[in-house]
Order: C-alpha cells, then sequence, then structure tokens
C-alpha cells in the first residue's frame, strides 16, 4: 500500500510543478489561484511522502518520489508547455524510468 502512497506523492511533485509553471504565465487572481495550488499540491506531496518513509527505505523511497517527479516534469513540459523534445531527453528520462523501476524490483 505504501508503494501507491509514494506513487501518488509523486504525481502531486508533478502536480505543483505544473501549477508553478502555469503561475509563472499568469497575471493576478488567476496567478493567485495557481499559486494556491501549488501550495496545496505540495503539502499533499511531502505527507504522503512522509507516510510512505514510515515503511519503505528512506533513500529508495525519495528517490523513486524525485524520479516520478522528474520524469513526470518533463512530459508535462514536453506535452503542455512545449519543451523542446529531442532524442537525447527522450533517452535519458527513458533510462531515470528504467533506474526508477529497478529500484522498486530490488527494494521489494
Amino acid at each position: 500500500m505504501n508503494w501507491i502512497i509514494l506513487i501518488i506523492a509523486g504525481l502531486f511533485e508533478v502536480g505543483y510543478t505544473f501549477c508553478l509553471g502555469k503561475a509563472k504565465v499568469e497575471t493576478g487572481s488567476n496567478a493567485i489561484a495557481w499559486y494556491i495550488g501549488f501550495t496545496i499540491s505540495m503539502i499533499i506531496s511531502m505527507l504522503l511522502l512522509i507516510k510512505a518513509t514510515q515503511t519503505l527505505p528512506l533513500g529508495t523511497a525519495y528517490a523513486i518520489w524525485t524520479g516520478i517527479g522528474a520524469v513526470g516534469t518533463v512530459l508535462v513540459g514536453i506535452i503542455i508547455f512545449k519543451d523542446p523534445m529531442s532524442f537525447w531527453r527522450i533517452f535519458f528520462i527513458t533510462t531515470l524510468i528504467g533506474s526508477i523501476l529497478g529500484l522498486k524490483v530490488v527494494a521489494s
């Protein structure tokens, strides 16, 4: 169950970086709403990470949490914010995914 909590925590990490990206391009009350979403997502992500690390190895959980956040943020950047996509970006994201899966396998 804590692996699922950890994955959800990683997705909320992607959520708060997405909110930060949206707040950057907005102004006024729209920007404030995105900053509120950023804060809420960050709090939820941290609380879920704390919960997951109560039974999972801290180093493994943190690496997987940041990996999910990194992969998700790059994909959101490419798909939503139109960040450039190149062979090397996809190659290294793929190797990062492989590393995350490897950590999960050896930590089980």
